[in-house]
């Protein structure tokens, strides 16, 4: 079993000293050495590193609870080791169908995402115990409407619910900042479609869901810093007024159990938000290479994968078969995943990532021979899982487990 709880805790903070994988030329080659043995493609996921990454987590929510993103982790033996971490509280889930399975052995689920899945909602409306530990998310009264259509309130137990809420920022000069999920924007528009949720027989009203995506999905660290910093204060600022008033507006028609906010990158700005009742966070615990692009914060490099050099089209190129596991969102190079080990190694930019093979250059790509290894780390952290079926769980120079993925468990949810 996967255990975190050991040696680390949030009073201690992180390590005083700098931990290994601050040291490129030990960290990567240890892995290499620990899964020499193992047929590539491998993924690993390193303990030290991963306890690291949730305790520094829960460190910069300063106290408030984080319930866990599973898309962006999509092991279960990774979830229930960091919710046995106090200040890990409950499950984010991304599809119904997940949240029934997850509802099996959790029961604190948020699904974060509406949901049209009919035959999920039958089994939903015809198992009292997973109702009771599963939350839709709902943004437009025709989620309520298909609930109803599959069963109605005199034949089905009340369906818990929380409201999605965009927590966009819209700028008079740049337009709409954030990603287009809920129409719901002003404290009015929430508050009346939750009186339209509280006047619905066999519903209840327990939460508010607000992700500010142009807060914890952008980097402030980049060429563009200057621009994204200015907008990340303006939207800061409005949308803590704004959350403040959608809490008292709806606090006001129900009371809520929670109000979730938030992602790995913008924690502190969570933490800091008396609104809030919990954050989200999932990419932060395995520390894919997007957030190599923030100021506050550097989490370990806890999950890689490798692949073996297998023809040298060229005396400069090594190609590796596979690669292209790319991560949702614009399809740019910041979601192709990054070859760290050897180092100084880049795809070609007509070729990029591959779903076959990856061609690179670089001054190491010259050394490199058929048979050898290149690590690479992942843009997000949900796309590994979506092409393995197990991650090998390394602590020091050893493989101590396996880790089955949701795929190595048979499920394939989106």
């Amino acid at each position: 079993m996967l255990d975190l709880t050991d040696e680390l805790s949030p009073a201690s903070g992180t390590p005083a000293i700098a931990p290994e994988w601050e040291d490129p030329g030990r960290y990567w080659p240890r892995l290499s050495a620990a899964t020499g043995h193992l047929p590539a493609p491998v993924a690993v996921i390193d303990r030290e590193a991963l306890r690291y990454n949730a305790m520094d987590l829960l460190v910069r929510a300063g106290g408030l609870p984080i319930r866990v993103a599973s898309k962006s982790v999509r092991v279960r033996a990774v979830l229930d080791a960091v919710l046995r971490l106090p200040g890990f509280r409950g499950i984010l889930a991304f599809t119904l169908e997940e949240a029934l399975w997850l509802a099996e052995t959790h029961d604190d689920i948020v699904l974060g995402y509406p949901t049209a899945d009919r035959a999920g909602l039958e089994r939903l409306c015809g198992d009292e115990r997973a109702a009771q530990r599963i939350t839709l998310m709902v943004d437009d009264p025709v989620h309520l409407d298909l609930v109803d259509s599959v069963a109605g309130p005199a034949r089905r137990p009340e369906i818990r619910v929380a409201i999605d809420v965009d927590a966009s920022w819209r700028s008079a000069l740049l337009g709409h900042i954030g990603v287009r999920r809920s129409a719901l924007f002003t404290a009015g528009e929430v508050a009346a479609f939750a009186r339209k949720i509280v006047a619905r027989p066999g519903f209840r009203l327990v939460g508010l869901q607000m992700y500010d995506a142009q807060i914890a999905g952008q980097g402030d660290a980049g060429p563009d810093a200057p621009l994204i910093r200015m907008v990340q204060a303006r939207s800061r600022e409005e949308l803590r007024a704004r959350r403040a008033a959608i809490v008292a507006a709806v606090g006001a028609v129900a009371p809520l159990e929670f109000l979730n906010g938030g992602g790995s990158g913008s924690l502190e700005f969570s933490g800091s938000d008396e609104s809030l009742t919990e954050a989200s966070a999932g990419s932060g615990l395995l520390g894919g290479h997007l957030f190599d692009g923030y100021r506050s914060f550097r989490p370990a490099p806890a999950a890689a994968f490798a692949f073996d050099v297998v023809r040298r089209p060229a005396a400069d190129i090594a190609t590796v078969l596979g690669g292209g596991w790319i991560a949702s969102g614009p399809a740019v190079s910041s979601r192709q995943p990054r070859p760290v080990w050897p180092p100084n190694l880049r795809t070609l930019p007509r070729e990029a990532a591959g779903e076959v093979q990856t061609p690179l250059q670089g001054p190491a790509a010259a050394t490199l021979g058929v048979g050898d290894r290149v690590w690479f780390r992942h843009a997000k952290s949900g796309e590994p899982a979506e092409r393995i079926a197990a991650y090998h769980l390394v602590s020091g120079d050893e493989v101590i487990d396996e880790l089955p993925t949701y795929r190595g468990e048979g499920k394939a949810f989106l």
